[in-house]
């Protein structure tokens, strides 16, 4: 198939070079400043040309561009007459719906969109990641879901099927799986990192005072002979009782959380998922 790149930034120009090793023919790519280099570099050959040119005369005109201009530009495509040798046109965002690309379905071309669940930090790094990934595709009909099943084999990926509507949460997921653990992480790192934190040796192990009663009914510590008091310890093996006081806390309300949830009703779960989704559903479109 004839294929324009619209929008060749890491994603696009990586799905052209997997789709190029598969057979297809790259026509052109259009994209911004850095765009030149980075076909010269990847495609090369591949002439590079605004956003309605390069869809001039191919067979399907793929939309990488970021989320928020994908249906201003498949608009303009679609006015200047661009689309009409077009059979379909694919967009590669993970959230936006298949509405943004409404302009190019008016003048009769398939719209479907084809989104490998993978980061794209490189196109190198790209390239070797999406194949052997699943890669999710949304269409309207059957034709369209074929051709995006396709379009995802033929990058290497392994396709599934994805309802419109439950993009949103798809993305939420998607974000939560990949971005939240990266920042937990690095905020875990840095913690650790930090002075106030003092990294304890492998075989350091905390402090237990035991208490006895005296006579009196005060509490008193007790510690056997020879072993270091707490103002000699090293305070890397030294922690503040209020340290494993906060650590209960936590423990016993998680494990209230949880026996909570497991005795709900299912019907209590159900409609608490379906708040869930909502709440999600309703940040994402504020991010779009």
């Amino acid at each position: 198939m004839d294929l324009a790149i619209v929008g060749a930034g890491r994603v696009g120009t990586s799905l052209a070079v997997l789709w190029q090793r598969a057979g297809h023919r790259i026509v052109a790519v259009a994209g911004g400043p850095a765009t030149p280099e980075r076909a010269a570099r990847f495609l090369p050959g591949v002439p590079v040309l605004d956003a309605v040119e390069a869809a001039t005369g191919a067979e399907i005109v793929v939309i990488a561009t970021p989320d928020a201009v994908i249906a201003t530009v498949c608009r303009e495509m679609a006015e200047a007459g661009a689309l009409g040798s077009a059979s379909a046109v694919v967009h590669a965002s993970g959230a936006t719906g298949l509405d943004a690309l409404e302009a190019a379905a008016s003048v009769g071309a398939t719209t479907l969109s084809v989104h490998p669940l993978q980061t794209c930090p490189t196109v190198e790094a790209a390239v070797e990641a999406i194949p052997a990934r699943r890669s999710r595709c949304t269409a309207l009909g059957e034709d369209g879901f074929a051709l995006g099943e396709r379009l995802a084999r033929d990058a290497g990926g392994h396709p599934f099927r994805l309802a419109d509507e439950r993009k949103p949460l798809y993305h939420a997921a998607a974000v939560f799986a990949s971005n939240y653990v990266v920042t937990v992480t690095a905020l875990a790192e840095s913690s650790n990192a930090s002075p106030a934190s003092p990294t304890r040796s492998p075989r350091s192990r905390p402090c237990r005072t035991r208490r006895s009663r005296t006579s009196a009914g005060s509490a008193r510590p007790r510690r056997s002979p020879g072993r270091p008091s707490a103002a000699t310890r090293s305070p890397c093996t030294a922690q503040p009782r209020s340290a494993g006081r906060a650590r209960a806390r936590r423990g016993a309300a998680v494990r209230h959380a949880r026996a909570t949830w497991r005795w709900r009703s299912p019907s209590a779960r159900a409609a608490s998922r379906h708040q869930g989704r909502e709440a999600v559903e309703e940040v994402l479109v504020r991010w779009r």
